[in-house]
Protein backbone atom coordinates (compact mmCIF):
# COMPACT_ATOMS: atom_id res chain seq x y z
CA UNK A 1 0.00 0.00 0.00
CA UNK A 2 0.98 3.55 -1.12
CA UNK A 3 0.97 5.33 2.57
CA UNK A 4 1.74 9.14 0.79
CA UNK A 5 -0.52 11.42 -0.98
CA UNK A 6 0.49 14.94 -2.10
CA UNK A 7 -2.24 17.20 -3.19
CA UNK A 8 -1.50 19.71 -5.48
CA UNK A 9 -4.49 22.63 -5.98
CA UNK A 10 -4.06 23.73 -9.70
CA UNK A 11 -5.71 26.92 -11.22
CA UNK A 12 -4.47 27.34 -15.04
CA UNK A 13 -1.39 25.20 -14.67
CA UNK A 14 -1.35 23.46 -18.06
CA UNK A 15 2.24 24.77 -18.39
CA UNK A 16 3.44 23.22 -15.11
CA UNK A 17 0.83 20.12 -14.10
CA UNK A 18 2.04 17.51 -16.56
CA UNK A 19 5.77 17.71 -15.70
CA UNK A 20 5.06 18.29 -12.25
CA UNK A 21 2.89 14.73 -12.19
CA UNK A 22 5.70 12.89 -13.95
CA UNK A 23 8.44 14.58 -11.53
CA UNK A 24 6.29 12.97 -8.76
CA UNK A 25 5.54 9.96 -9.82
CA UNK A 26 8.74 9.15 -10.89
CA UNK A 27 10.75 9.42 -7.42
CA UNK A 28 12.33 6.21 -5.77
CA UNK A 29 9.37 6.40 -3.22
CA UNK A 30 5.86 5.63 -4.26
CA UNK A 31 3.39 8.69 -3.80
CA UNK A 32 0.06 9.38 -5.14
CA UNK A 33 -0.97 12.08 -6.09
CA UNK A 34 -4.25 14.68 -5.85
CA UNK A 35 -5.26 17.20 -7.99
CA UNK A 36 -7.74 19.76 -6.95
CA UNK A 37 -8.19 21.71 -9.84
CA UNK A 38 -10.30 25.30 -9.52
CA UNK A 39 -12.18 25.11 -12.65
CA UNK A 40 -9.21 26.13 -14.86
CA UNK A 41 -9.70 27.50 -18.42
CA UNK A 42 -6.26 26.48 -19.73
CA UNK A 43 -7.12 22.90 -20.24
CA UNK A 44 -5.44 21.87 -16.80
CA UNK A 45 -8.51 19.43 -15.98
CA UNK A 46 -8.58 17.22 -19.31
CA UNK A 47 -4.72 17.40 -19.52
CA UNK A 48 -4.68 15.55 -15.94
CA UNK A 49 -7.90 12.67 -17.40
CA UNK A 50 -5.14 12.01 -20.08
CA UNK A 51 -2.97 11.57 -17.74
CA UNK A 52 -4.85 9.33 -15.28
CA UNK A 53 -5.25 6.85 -18.30
CA UNK A 54 -1.81 6.00 -18.01
CA UNK A 55 -1.82 6.05 -13.84
CA UNK A 56 -4.73 5.18 -12.89
CA UNK A 57 -3.79 3.94 -9.02
CA UNK A 58 -2.03 6.84 -8.52
CA UNK A 59 -3.55 10.18 -9.91
CA UNK A 60 -6.89 11.67 -8.77
CA UNK A 61 -8.32 14.76 -9.48
CA UNK A 62 -11.05 16.49 -7.87
CA UNK A 63 -12.80 19.69 -10.02
CA UNK A 64 -14.35 22.37 -8.60
CA UNK A 65 -16.61 24.72 -9.99
CA UNK A 66 -14.94 28.03 -9.31
CA UNK A 67 -11.44 29.21 -8.02
CA UNK A 68 -12.42 28.87 -3.95
CA UNK A 69 -9.57 29.63 -2.49
CA UNK A 70 -5.97 27.84 -1.68
CA UNK A 71 -7.48 26.88 1.68
CA UNK A 72 -10.06 25.43 0.89
CA UNK A 73 -8.44 23.30 -1.83
CA UNK A 74 -6.23 21.55 0.45
CA UNK A 75 -9.38 21.38 3.16
CA UNK A 76 -10.89 19.41 0.39
CA UNK A 77 -8.54 17.23 -0.52
CA UNK A 78 -7.37 17.05 3.31
CA UNK A 79 -10.64 15.16 3.97
CA UNK A 80 -10.35 13.30 0.55
CA UNK A 81 -7.10 11.64 2.07
CA UNK A 82 -8.78 11.04 5.44
CA UNK A 83 -11.75 9.02 3.85
CA UNK A 84 -8.66 6.69 2.52
CA UNK A 85 -5.68 4.76 4.06
CA UNK A 86 -3.05 7.42 3.74
CA UNK A 87 -0.48 8.05 6.56
CA UNK A 88 1.55 11.11 5.34
CA UNK A 89 -0.57 13.44 3.82
CA UNK A 90 1.57 16.98 1.50
CA UNK A 91 0.86 19.89 0.46
CA UNK A 92 3.07 21.51 -2.84
CA UNK A 93 2.49 23.52 -5.63
CA UNK A 94 2.21 22.68 -9.04
CA UNK A 95 4.82 25.00 -10.42
CA UNK A 96 7.96 23.62 -9.69
CA UNK A 97 8.88 25.83 -6.71
CA UNK A 98 9.15 23.03 -4.84
CA UNK A 99 11.47 20.43 -5.76
CA UNK A 100 9.81 17.10 -5.86
CA UNK A 101 12.81 15.05 -4.45
CA UNK A 102 12.88 17.39 -1.43
CA UNK A 103 9.25 14.90 -1.13
CA UNK A 104 11.37 12.02 0.11
CA UNK A 105 13.29 14.47 2.89
CA UNK A 106 10.09 15.32 3.74
CA UNK A 107 8.75 11.80 4.16
CA UNK A 108 11.81 10.54 6.29
CA UNK A 109 11.42 13.52 8.46
CA UNK A 110 7.77 12.11 9.82
CA UNK A 111 8.30 8.07 8.88
CA UNK A 112 12.17 7.46 10.30
CA UNK A 113 12.59 10.74 12.43
CA UNK A 114 10.29 11.67 15.13
CA UNK A 115 7.82 15.02 13.26
CA UNK A 116 4.47 14.79 12.74
CA UNK A 117 4.76 18.24 10.59
CA UNK A 118 7.54 18.43 8.41
CA UNK A 119 7.74 21.93 6.83
CA UNK A 120 10.11 22.60 4.01
CA UNK A 121 11.32 25.97 4.56
CA UNK A 122 13.17 28.76 3.24
CA UNK A 123 14.92 30.94 5.81
CA UNK A 124 15.75 27.85 8.48
CA UNK A 125 19.38 28.19 7.57
CA UNK A 126 18.96 31.35 5.96
CA UNK A 127 17.23 32.69 3.34
CA UNK A 128 17.38 29.94 0.18
CA UNK A 129 15.15 31.58 -2.43
CA UNK A 130 16.15 31.64 -6.35
CA UNK A 131 14.51 34.18 -8.71
CA UNK A 132 12.74 36.71 -6.47
CA UNK A 133 13.52 40.20 -6.67
CA UNK A 134 14.62 41.67 -3.94
CA UNK A 135 11.35 43.21 -2.70
CA UNK A 136 9.97 40.02 -2.96
CA UNK A 137 12.60 38.41 -0.85
CA UNK A 138 12.10 41.49 2.12
CA UNK A 139 8.02 41.04 2.12
CA UNK A 140 8.19 36.90 2.48
CA UNK A 141 11.00 37.02 5.07
CA UNK A 142 9.77 39.92 6.96
CA UNK A 143 6.27 38.27 6.84
CA UNK A 144 7.28 35.37 8.79
CA UNK A 145 9.19 37.12 11.13
CA UNK A 146 5.68 38.91 12.23
CA UNK A 147 4.17 35.87 11.99
CA UNK A 148 6.75 34.00 14.39
CA UNK A 149 6.77 37.24 16.89
CA UNK A 150 2.80 37.66 16.98
CA UNK A 151 2.06 34.09 17.59
CA UNK A 152 5.14 32.86 19.57
CA UNK A 153 5.70 30.18 17.10
CA UNK A 154 9.42 28.57 17.16
CA UNK A 155 8.96 28.46 13.27
CA UNK A 156 11.40 30.51 10.35
CA UNK A 157 8.96 29.52 7.72
CA UNK A 158 5.74 30.60 8.93
CA UNK A 159 4.22 31.12 5.17
CA UNK A 160 5.69 28.03 3.86
CA UNK A 161 3.09 25.86 1.59
CA UNK A 162 5.18 22.87 1.17
CA UNK A 163 4.34 20.70 4.14
CA UNK A 164 3.98 16.81 5.57
CA UNK A 165 1.46 16.22 7.77
CA UNK A 166 0.89 12.75 9.95
CA UNK A 167 -2.27 11.51 9.60
CA UNK A 168 -3.09 12.17 13.27
CA UNK A 169 -2.50 15.83 12.90
CA UNK A 170 -5.09 16.21 10.26
CA UNK A 171 -7.51 13.91 12.35
CA UNK A 172 -7.02 16.46 15.46
CA UNK A 173 -7.66 19.59 13.85
CA UNK A 174 -10.75 20.49 13.49
CA UNK A 175 -10.71 21.58 9.42
CA UNK A 176 -14.14 22.47 9.49
CA UNK A 177 -13.20 25.66 11.63
CA UNK A 178 -9.68 26.77 9.12
CA UNK A 179 -10.83 30.63 9.03
CA UNK A 180 -8.64 31.80 6.00
CA UNK A 181 -8.92 30.98 2.75
CA UNK A 182 -5.52 32.56 1.08
CA UNK A 183 -1.81 31.68 1.90
CA UNK A 184 -2.82 32.93 5.40
CA UNK A 185 -4.33 29.52 5.71
CA UNK A 186 -0.57 27.69 5.38
CA UNK A 187 -0.32 30.30 8.75
CA UNK A 188 -3.67 29.08 10.84
CA UNK A 189 -2.72 25.46 10.17
CA UNK A 190 0.92 25.74 11.74
CA UNK A 191 -0.42 27.82 14.30
CA UNK A 192 -3.26 24.72 15.47
CA UNK A 193 -0.54 22.11 14.98
CA UNK A 194 1.36 24.38 17.31
CA UNK A 195 -0.95 24.90 19.84
CA UNK A 196 -1.84 21.08 20.12
CA UNK A 197 2.00 20.44 20.83
CA UNK A 198 2.59 18.21 17.83
CA UNK A 199 6.30 18.05 17.02
CA UNK A 200 7.30 20.48 14.08
CA UNK A 201 10.55 20.23 12.03
CA UNK A 202 11.85 22.81 9.19
CA UNK A 203 13.62 20.58 6.41
CA UNK A 204 15.89 23.28 4.75
CA UNK A 205 14.90 23.65 0.75
CA UNK A 206 15.34 26.03 -1.99
CA UNK A 207 12.65 27.76 -3.11
CA UNK A 208 12.85 28.65 -7.07
CA UNK A 209 10.47 31.15 -8.11
CA UNK A 210 8.08 29.70 -10.79
CA UNK A 211 9.25 30.40 -14.73
CA UNK A 212 6.04 29.00 -16.47
CA UNK A 213 2.35 30.30 -15.72
CA UNK A 214 1.53 33.30 -13.48
CA UNK A 215 1.69 33.70 -9.92
CA UNK A 216 -1.50 33.87 -7.99
CA UNK A 217 -0.68 36.05 -4.82
CA UNK A 218 -3.05 39.45 -4.70
CA UNK A 219 -2.78 42.77 -1.89
CA UNK A 220 -6.15 40.60 -0.24
CA UNK A 221 -4.42 37.61 0.43
CA UNK A 222 -1.65 39.95 2.21
CA UNK A 223 -3.79 41.60 3.55
CA UNK A 224 -5.91 38.25 5.45
CA UNK A 225 -2.57 37.07 6.45
CA UNK A 226 -1.07 40.50 8.15
CA UNK A 227 -4.76 41.09 10.29
CA UNK A 228 -5.70 37.86 10.44
CA UNK A 229 -2.72 37.03 12.65
CA UNK A 230 -3.64 39.32 14.77
CA UNK A 231 -6.94 38.06 15.46
CA UNK A 232 -6.02 34.69 15.34
CA UNK A 233 -3.78 35.00 18.34
CA UNK A 234 -6.01 37.49 20.63
CA UNK A 235 -8.43 35.03 20.13
CA UNK A 236 -6.34 31.90 21.17
CA UNK A 237 -5.51 34.39 24.52
CA UNK A 238 -8.42 34.24 25.48
CA UNK A 239 -10.18 30.44 24.54
CA UNK A 240 -11.99 32.29 21.97
CA UNK A 241 -10.03 30.21 19.27
CA UNK A 242 -11.54 26.83 17.70
CA UNK A 243 -8.68 24.27 16.96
Amino acid sequence: MVDALVIIPTYNEIENVERIIKNVLSLQRDFHILIVDDNSQDGTADKIKELQLEHPESLFLIEREGKLGLGTAYITGFEWALERSYEYIFEMDADFSHNPNDLIRLYNACAKGSSQVAIGSRYVTGVNVVNWPMSRVLLSWGASKYVRFITGMDIHDTTAGFVCYKREVLEKINLKKIRFVGYAFQIEMKFKAYLLKFKIKEIPVIFTDRTRGTSKMSKGIISEAVFGVIKMKFNSLFNRYEI
